[in-house]
């Protein structure tokens, strides 16, 4: 094979076969293929219910007001049309990695490295700020309980975002979040089916409490906590739809699951019908449970309480009802399911890492397995190492918004994909999901609508996720475009 240029190895693709299946340029490595639909369909729930009720609503709800509602119908509608984007490419291409693996065989390799690198940031800090929520609901159970808190000092990150800026706090650590971390490695080292077992037990237990949460949330609903509508305060520039928009990409987030799923295509059974069917099963289920707790939950108190509110669901029922009880168990089912939304998120971040590391581009012991649970070892310790470190020192504030973004980019990416994967005709034979009325319109609409949401994240996302950008292109030079797998045949 000829010598490629240096604009010719940016953009060259990874071949797949007429199946749409990813030729493996090199590595005999390989995951076992042991989710079926339910246990794909509860991954994609469990790394999406929870994450923008039990905590974002806090943050989300002084954006926009009671018209909170719409920021969620935003997002799940942005959400909907890439899940169809998604669909078609998981038919014609059922690989680990996502977005990342459907960028590379489309686009090509740079931006596909782009993509990961927004999955990375994505995952891991989805991981660390949802661990982080989940000690605020711990304390709380803890609290109604037993009568006993976790000492401050060791719940309490130590770069948190005060009045004027970042402020550190020398002495205190977020211990819970770092022993949430642990454990949920402890499972993912014991192999996936166990992992996606105790994941779907703890799926069905959340959507059990949030309806036991509507229920007790109604029976305290007040028409006027919905007046007025939209944020009157202009002062932020958060009035009106602005403050919609700027709450929809707080809560864009939440919606990872449907990449989670996408991202365990290398090991489900049938990937070509159980991917597309469990990412819009995940959706359906996802969007019915979030309008139906928003509404219950800004019905049952003003909007101006939310801010900073801690376990704000549990808060709400103990308001409504006057009694201990229902918060204790909403803090519960809480901690059970922020439990699963972490393990899946930190799963989701090592499938990504060995689908890049099979393809050269980082170091190979992210793809390394171990002999009896064919899980990636050495990957699954580093990214708990990491998130465990992140999650017990800094502040979730910093953290939302940054998921979002990463979110977002690597939606826009799938969205491109669809119509350069039908002009190049990959898996054009291979059956499966098609995006309606061609590969233009509703792709074109998920972009226009993930660019709309994009406009309105704060400045300093922006700059923490050029910064980030900028660092994981020099790695990409320095290191990825050396060792591609795709470069080392070109060689040959």
């Amino acid at each position: 094979m000829g010598q490629q240029t240096f604009g010719q190895q940016l953009i060259r693709t990874k071949p797949v076969d007429a199946s749409g299946s990813e030729v493996d340029a090199g590595s005999s490595n390989g995951l076992h293929r042991s989710l079926g639909l339910f246990s794909l369909t509860m991954i994609g729930v469990g790394a999406t219910i929870g994450t923008g009720i039990f905590f974002t609503m806090v943050e989300a709800v002084p954006k926009a007001g009671p018209s909170v509602i719409l920021s969620f119908i935003l997002a799940a509608v942005t959400a909907g049309l890439t899940a169809l984007c998604y669909a078609e490419l998981s038919s014609r291409i059922p690989a680990s990695g996502s977005s990342y693996s459907y960028a590379y065989a489309t686009v090509g390799e740079f931006p596909a490295y782009i993509v990961a690198a927004c999955l990375l940031l994505e995952y891991g800090l989805a991981a660390s700020a949802t661990a982080v929520g989940w000690s605020a609901y711990l304390n709380n159970f803890l609290a109604n309980s037993i009568g006993w808190q976790i000492p401050e000092m060791l719940r309490s990150s130590m770069i948190v975002a005060g009045a004027n800026g970042v402020e550190f706090h020398l002495g205190q650590i977020n211990l819970p979040p770092i022993i949430l971390v642990i454990v949920c490695g402890f499972l993912l080292l014991r192999g996936t089916k166990e992992s996606a077992t105790v994941n779907a037990v703890m799926v069905l237990t959340k959507l059990v409490i949030l309806t036991f949460f509507a229920v007790v949330a109604f029976s305290g609903f007040n028409a006027e906590h919905f007046t007025p509508f939209f944020n009157p305060d202009n002062s932020k520039g958060l009035g009106g739809m602005a403050g919609v928009t700027a709450a929809a990409g707080t809560v864009f987030f939440s919606f990872i699951g449907l990449d989670t799923v996408a991202t365990a295509g290398e090991e489900v059974k049938n990937p070509k019908r159980n991917v597309p069917l469990a990412i819009l099963a995940a959706l359906v289920i996802v969007t019915v449970f979030y309008l139906l707790v928003a509404v219950a939950a800004v019905g049952a108190q003003p909007a101006s309480m939310f801010a900073g509110q801690e376990a704000g669901l549990s808060v709400i029922l103990q308001n409504v009802t006057g009694k201990a009880w229902p918060a204790l168990i909403l803090s519960a089912g809480a901690v059970i399911s922020v439990f699963s939304v972490t393990l899946v998120t930190i799963y989701g971040q090592t499938r990504i890492l060995f689908a890049i590391s099979k393809d050269g581009l980082i170091s190979p012991s992210f793809q390394r397995l171990h002999a009896r649970t064919q899980t990636p070892t050495s990957n699954t310790i580093i990214v708990c190492v990491v998130v465990s470190i992140v999650a017990g020192l800094v502040d979730a504030t910093f953290l939302w918004d940054m998921v979002s973004m990463g979110t977002l980019v690597a939606f826009i990416v799938v969205s491109t994909a669809v119509p350069v994967m039908r002009a190049k005709g990959i898996g054009a034979g291979s059956g499966g999901f098609r995006v309606p009325f061609g590969p233009y319109f509703l792709p074109g609409l998920s972009i226009l609508a993930c660019l709309y949401i994009l406009k309105d994240l704060p400045p300093t996302t922006y700059k923490v996720f050029f910064i980030w950008m900028a660092v994981a292109i020099g790695v990409y030079f320095l290191y990825g475009m050396r060792h591609s797998r795709l470069s080392q045949n070109d060689e040959k």
